[in-house]
């Protein structure tokens, strides 16, 4: 799909990280955005600093009706829908054993549940025109999901399994899919676990989220299936795939001995 002056999006958790920076690049390209979030304060201000004319949308997703509200609201403003991303996302890391299940219910609620209604309420705007991109941001994750991030990788995993099965659905309809793998980005998606996080957590290493938004662009214009960013994170799909327990030596090397605790 082209990317051109013209071009509506919609992203789910548009007011920083890797949605901000998305909403950024796609503007520069001259698209209309719609921007969504739970708060609309930190919107406002980046819809101010966007070139061209954008759109502010209160969504909470993990409620239907106000996703619903929020796509429908964005296809009446902007007249249409060509690019829809899923992007809002939340962690909290730590032992499963010791995590409260609030937490475990909400990572499931915010990166799984919303992925879903997201697509479920965008999705037919697209096929009534037959044209269109859905970009599902999933994680690295989903492919090895590691110690202290049980939860928060079986909702990435979620995520991959849905859409790797949708992409093939929309075979023929003039709609296609590309899934998102970051690895460690630079976002304040860990804010509030900073002092918690962790020993394999290597956030001095963590990729700009503009080259990310670079990538996702370049994608969907090509029609890809999946971007891996940084590439060592497609290494890893690729080595645990053969031999998770090679693909577990390797990240003790890289991240040390927390990354795969166990041997057998």
């Amino acid at each position: 799909m082209e990317i051109s002056p013209g071009t509506r999006a919609f992203i789910t958790g548009a007011s920083r990280g890797i949605g901000a920076s998305l909403a950024a690049a796609l503007a520069a390209r001259g698209v209309t955005v719609g921007l969504a979030a739970r708060s609309t304060e930190q919107l406002k201000q980046l819809a101010d600093d966007l070139p061209g004319e954008h759109y502010v949308l209160e969504c909470d997703v993990r409620s239907d009706e106000s996703v619903r509200e929020a796509i429908e609201s964005f296809h009446q403003q902007a007249g249409g829908i060509e690019l829809l991303v899923a992007n809002a996302g939340i962690t909290h890391y730590g032992p499963f054993r010791d995590e409260p299940l609030s937490n475990a219910l909400e990572m499931s609620e915010i990166n799984w549940h919303g992925t879903l209604r997201t697509v479920h309420y965008g999705l037919p705007y697209m096929l009534d025109r037959g044209r269109g991109q859905v970009v599902v941001i999933s994680s690295g994750a989903a492919l090895r999901s590691f110690p202290w991030a049980a939860v928060y990788g079986g909702t990435k995993a979620a995520q991959r399994l849905f859409a790797e099965a949708l992409r093939h659905e929309l075979s023929g309809t003039g709609v296609s899919l590309t899934t998102i793998y970051p690895g460690e980005i630079e976002t304040s998606l860990h804010d509030h676990e900073r002092e918690t996080m962790p020993d394999w957590y290597r956030g001095s290493d963590a990729a700009p989220p503009a080259e990310l938004a670079a990538k996702i662009i370049e994608a969907v214009e090509a029609d890809r299936r999946a971007v891996y960013f940084p590439p060592i994170v497609r290494l890893l799909q690729l080595v645990h795939n053969i031999s998770p327990k090679t693909g577990d030596a390797m990240l003790r090397r890289l991240r040390g001995g927390t990354a795969a605790p166990r041997k057998d």
